[in-house]
């Protein structure tokens, strides 16, 4: 099995975290990972605690693309 690290982004604010991690089809599996499960969340203005908003699933090319945007934005 491949093994992939996890990326995590937080923006400048500090109040939106963006997680990038390996996503594994369960209902396909294989032996190279092909996907990543992005799932973000935010900082709730109460308790300063991350709540989940979402996710999805991207191919590990847009993924990147998304990152490096990300960065340059930062």
């Amino acid at each position: 099995m491949l093994s992939m690290e996890v990326f995590n982004f937080i923006n400048k604010e500090r109040i939106r975290v963006k997680v990038f991690e390996p996503f594994e089809d369960v209902y396909k599996p294989s032996l190279s990972i092909d996907a990543m499960m992005i799932p973000y969340r935010c900082v709730c203005e109460r308790s300063s605690e991350l709540v989940m908003k979402g996710s999805r699933v991207k191919i590990i090319e847009n993924a990147i693309k998304e990152y490096i945007q990300l960065l340059k934005d930062s």
